[in-house]
């Protein structure tokens, strides 16, 4: 009995050597980029005490990011198993299709984002902000987070086409992480921009335009004709497929944002949890766009069965989610101590971080298998809905598992 159960965990190393070796990667460099963001959020101090609901629009700002980028590269991903990618920007390519509508989601969303989100602040919090400068710093900020999240997607994207990878490993990780370490100092420029350099009637105007930049561009991608005929807007199916989504994702991330508004306090007090809560959110992010990436593309080959249950193939991914998570955010945790050190003792920070590991990655793995059989069920593609739903949910699930956790401890 020994051996043989020797011998079964050897070979589920030897199984799945290369997505370990490739998702640690991932995941520490993510990791360790997160606690960049981290940075910016304790410098960025000023600001969230200043404007109302900054906190709120930063974390909402920094979900949908990985929303739309996560799911672009799960798709490309797909694309690549499927041998229908191409690294070109033909039109009506896969690569055009997912580029354009990425980039008019990222603007859509920011403005959406930014309307929710200054009412819900307004009703919560009774505070008052003016509603085009608060437009003018998401959009902004959105835009060119999205630009720079995009080149790096292409990277990953042309990178992995020539030597051939399985991206579904590096994607999500690796785009979580840019898109917390990019997003957030664009969103600080943007507040610099809105308060210190621009006057306000500029600011406004700006506001405005960028809107109606929005909703041309959008116009002109979801109205295009194809000179074939049968021949599907891709990018138009992208995006009335994402939006509903991202529109219920929206309130899920403003969410997050509005429970860790109201800890800021805490958080300002103790700077180890506010560098650790970017980076551990991401970490959640990252595995849950990981795993999800990875069954969608079994799902879509036929290599993953669709069960009520999680089959055998699908929980000896859910064994390497727990491999992958616990290192991680023992490694996360670690860096943000010694960096910032605090009165909270090392061995009282590894207690809330492995009981909040155990407990969301546990959520992250069923979550993550039934989101995607229920895509498919409901004639859904996986690689639209799965990422936006789970990555939302799992930054509610994460905050309320951390902060709850948090409470008991400190």
């Amino acid at each position: 009995m020994e051996e043989a159960g020797k011998r079964r965990l050897s070979g589920f190393f030897i199984r799945n050597k290369p997505t370990l070796v490739m998702g640690l990667l991932a995941l520490v460099i993510a990791g360790t980029a997160d606690l960049f963001a981290g940075f910016f959020m304790v410098t960025m101090e000023d600001y969230i005490v200043m404007i109302p609901g900054m906190i709120v629009l930063i974390y909402a700002a920094i979900g949908m990011r990985g929303n739309i980028f996560g799911a672009m590269g799960s798709r490309l991903g797909t694309a690549m198993h499927m041998g229908t990618f191409h690294m070109n920007f033909k039109k009506g390519g896969v690569l055009r299709s997912n580029v354009e509508s990425a980039m008019v989601l990222t603007m859509i969303m920011s403005i959406l984002m930014a309307v929710i989100g200054w009412i819900i602040v307004s009703v919560v919090f009774g505070n008052t902000y003016d509603l085009l400068k608060f437009i003018f710093i998401s959009t902004l900020g959105g835009f060119l987070a999205g630009v720079l999240v995009l080149v790096v997607n292409l990277v990953i994207a042309y990178i992995g086409s020539k030597r051939n990878w399985d991206v579904d490993n590096i994607t999500a990780p690796l785009i979580a992480a840019a898109g917390d370490v990019i997003t957030v100092p664009m969103i600080y420029i943007s507040a610099i921009l809105a308060h210190e350099i621009l006057d306000d009637a500029v600011t406004k105007i700006l506001s405005v335009v960028m809107m109606v930049l929005t909703a041309y561009f959008s116009f002109r991608v979801l109205t295009r004709k194809s000179k074939r005929k049968r021949k599907i807007n891709e990018a138009k199916r992208i995006i009335e497929q994402s939006l509903p989504v991202l529109l219920a994702c929206v309130f899920l991330e403003l969410i997050t944002g509005l429970l860790i508004e109201g800890e800021k306090v805490k958080l300002i007090e103790h700077a180890v949890l506010m560098l650790m809560m970017t980076a551990f959110l991401n970490e959640g992010n990252a595995l849950s766009g990981m795993l999800t990436s990875r069954l969608s593309s079994m799902l879509h080959i036929g290599t993953l069965p669709r069960s009520s249950a999680p089959p055998k193939e699908a929980g000896e991914n859910f064994g390497v989610m727990y491999i992958l998570a616990m290192i991680t955010f023992i490694y996360i945790m670690t860096v943000a101590f010694a960096v910032q050190p605090d009165d909270i003792s090392y061995l009282v920070l590894l207690a809330i971080v492995l009981a909040s590991a155990s407990i969301i990655t546990t959520v992250i793995n069923l979550l993550s298998y039934y989101v995607a059989l229920a895509a498919l069920r409901f004639g859904m593609d996986p690689d639209d809905h799965c990422i936006p739903i789970t990555s939302s949910i799992m930054d509610v699930v994460s905050t309320v598992v951390l902060m709850s956790i948090i409470a008991v401890f400190i």
